[in-house]
């Protein structure tokens, strides 16, 4: 058995739609967007994660960006398999690295189909997977920010990343009652670009609109410590010629107002399926936040008017599910919610 431990490398994936974090021997190696380059002619991939990311839409028409994945799940299987193999290769900068077995855990959302889930057991072994296991994402959250998920005590975790929000209620190793709805980062980013076309008659790309996102988006119309107006160039509809603008937080919050509110909606739907004994516990705990939309400014205290429940935002809400996924790939004999 040791020998084989030797000849095993464990690695703990976290698949997201906007990125993907590779944990190897307890440290995060790999944080890179989830897309992938390729070329039309030959097919071959150019680019992977980062360096892909700059090439999106700026292509020219002998190369093509892919993300592999929309709304949490596998939706490109080729791009899906070479992005794995590709980030698996930058593990130690892909310098004199032989894997002769890779033992998997990857995180997925709570509401895939066993179509979907098949999908990422697919990709993982055609990358070289000789052990795959899977984790629902907020039960990884759940680990990942600390809370004994084997205690009979129930907890709340919203993760918001970007394809999918995953609310679920969590005790004694499984999760109770679950939603999960495909409103998330990704969301925000088009009403971005659809409140900048309609509003400003600016045409704006997807990476601007995350950019506004991070500098200046807002779950509430009004802020303690508000940040500056940010300028955003783009296309100007009406001339077609380059222009600038500039947008503040409270019209961000204004456009984002619907898709949160249909996170609202699922986190009330949530509350409202869960058994009594585990409500009394929520209000005792609270609700906590992970994902990259946890970091929305005000969104902690939107949730809290709307529920009436203390929410906290967890440290370091981006990697919350990847730090998850590791502790649970170092307790796969013990964790009973591992899916083999």
């Amino acid at each position: 058995m040791g020998l084989f431990n030797w000849f095993t490398q464990e690695i703990a994936i976290d698949l997201g739609t906007a990125n993907t974090l590779i944990i190897h021997n307890d440290k995060v190696v790999v944080d890179e967007p989830s897309i992938v380059a390729f070329d039309r002619t030959t097919n071959k991939v150019i680019a992977i994660g980062r360096q892909a990311m700059q090439m999106e839409g700026k292509t020219h028409e002998n190369i093509k960006t892919v993300r592999p994945l929309k709304d949490g799940v596998i939706a490109d299987f080729n791009a899906a398999e070479h992005m794995i193999r590709g980030m698996i290769k930058m593990i130690n900068n892909g310098k004199g690295w032989f894997f002769p077995s890779l033992r998997m855990v990857i995180c997925i959302p709570s509401g895939i189909t066993e179509v979907e889930k098949r999908a990422v057991r697919d990709s993982a072994e055609i990358a070289g997977a000789k052990e795959v296991y899977l984790i629902h994402e907020p039960m990884a959250a759940a680990v990942g920010i600390g809370i004994d998920v084997e205690e009979p005590m129930g907890n709340m975790i919203i993760d918001i990343g970007g394809g999918t929000t995953e609310i679920a209620v969590i005790a004694l190793s499984g999760i109770v009652c679950d939603q999960s709805i495909r409103v998330a980062g990704d969301n925000f980013d088009s009403d971005i670009v659809n409140y900048i076309r309609r509003q400003h008659n600016i045409m704006i790309g997807d990476r601007t609109a995350e950019r506004i996102k991070i500098e200046v988006g807002s779950a509430l119309p009004e802020l303690q410590d508000a940040p500056g107006d940010f300028a955003v160039q783009g296309r100007d509809l009406m001339t077609g010629v380059p222009k600038q603008i500039t947008v503040s937080y409270t019209e961000i919050a204004h456009c984002l107002d619907k898709s949160i509110s249909k996170i609202e909606e699922a986190i009330l739907k949530a509350l409202e399926i869960t058994p009594p004994e585990l409500s009394a516990d929520i209000y005792q705990t609270g609700i906590y936040l992970t994902g990259g939309g946890a970091l929305l400014r005000g969104l902690d205290k939107r949730v809290s008017s709307k529920t009436k429940l203390p929410v906290h935002v967890a440290d370091d809400p981006l990697r919350a599910v990847v730090r998850g996924t590791g502790i649970s790939l170092k307790n796969v004999q013990n964790f009973k919610f591992l899916i083999q």
